[in-house]
């Protein structure tokens, strides 16, 4: 029952602050921006005023598709018959099990997404541990203190993805794939095989993501000044609830999937130009925006947990007199003796 309190209290916290939620859509939007704009310059001087723009326009253009793929460079090696409907999800799930690159352009923008969130991350777990606003300078001041204590967590981060995506991935599906299928003769036992390893490859990554998540939590609850602490102190929180961490994190996976099965189900194939655009333009922004919620309450439900778990005077760091103070040093003492916040 605890984990269906957190997780309902975390969708509550969310929706309470949509400034939150529709502020990373909106630098979500941003960051993408340059690239779409990059890969419109590159569709429409490939497509010039040619009879195959109009039948592009009208539907799905496949010999030029294949012919622009083929002379493509940059971002436009991303524009590929995948990205229509639900093929896009199900590439990019395709990406991460099997550790695709991606160009140069969208790496790059990937990183620049990366370092955005490690700068707002800390104001957005801050904001959903008050549980209260916070008003844009709070939001904000909170963000900058923890930006340079989540820049080093995210070094130990890279140095875990890594290991993970170079070291044990290539074992998995490099070393031990092949030695286990050697003999196979039937396609199928193979396949049976490597989904197994997807599985082992995707828990594996799952338990990262969560020692991670933990980690920001208890730093920024706690006010933790070393990520190295953090780190082992999240680590020790999901060793002390291994059962509640883990089904709570499923519960959270079991929405995005229910997303997923929405978007699936409404998302529209290859149309033309009018009402078909602007419909799939505004399905595809829900469904962006549905995946932000959730990433929300990710964060927002593993903070109510561990807040009813461990959160308290005993637990916590003592508060700086000066803002932004511990989220938990809110509940040290009576009202009065605080130090008033702004928001």
């Amino acid at each position: 029952m605890k984990i269906f309190s957190a997780l309902r209290d975390g969708i509550g916290r969310v929706n309470r602050a949509p400034a939150v939620l529709f502020g990373v859509l909106l630098a979500t939007f941003l960051v993408a921006l340059p690239l779409g704009l990059t890969l419109r310059g590159m569709i429409g001087q490939h497509l010039g005023a040619s009879l195959a723009a109009e039948r592009a326009a009208n539907g799905v253009n496949y010999e030029w598709w294949q012919e622009f793929q083929d002379q493509s460079a940059g971002v436009a090696t991303t524009f590929t018959p995948t990205i229509l409907g639900f093929g896009a999800v199900l590439d990019n799930v395709s990406a991460v099990l099997d550790n695709r690159p991606h160009a140069a352009a969208v790496a790059s923008a990937g990183a620049a997404y990366v370092l955005f969130w490690i700068f707002i991350v800390g104001g957005i777990i801050d904001r959903y541990a008050r549980n209260r606003p916070v008003r844009s300078h709070g939001f904000f001041s909170a963000s900058g203190v923890f930006f340079f204590r989540f820049l080093r967590l995210a070094v130990f981060a890279w140095i875990g993805y890594g290991v993970l995506f170079s070291y044990v991935h290539s074992w998995l599906f490099r070393g031990l794939y092949p030695w286990v299928t050697g003999d196979f003769t039937v396609e199928r036992s193979a396949l049976v095989v490597r989904v197994i390893l997807y599985l082992v490859f995707g828990l594996l990554l799952l338990a990262m993501n969560m020692l991670f998540d933990y980690a920001k939590v208890r730093a920024v609850v706690e006010d933790r000044r070393s990520m190295i602490g953090a780190l082992v102190a999240g680590g020790r929180f999901i060793a002390r609830h291994p059962g509640s961490t883990s089904a709570l994190y499923l519960l959270n996976g079991a929405l995005f999937v229910l997303v997923l099965a929405l978007y699936a189900a409404v998302v529209p194939g290859a149309g033309g130009l009018g009402w078909p655009m602007w419909l799939g333009l505004a399905i595809g922004q829900l469904y962006l925006l549905g995946r932000l919620w959730v990433k929300l309450v990710f964060y927002a439900s593993e903070t109510s947990f561990f807040q009813s778990q461990l959160a308290h005077a005993e637990y916590t760091a003592a508060p700086q007199p000066v803002w932004p103070e511990s989220p938990a040093a809110e509940t040290i003492g009576p009202a009065s003796t605080r130090p008033e916040s702004p928001g």
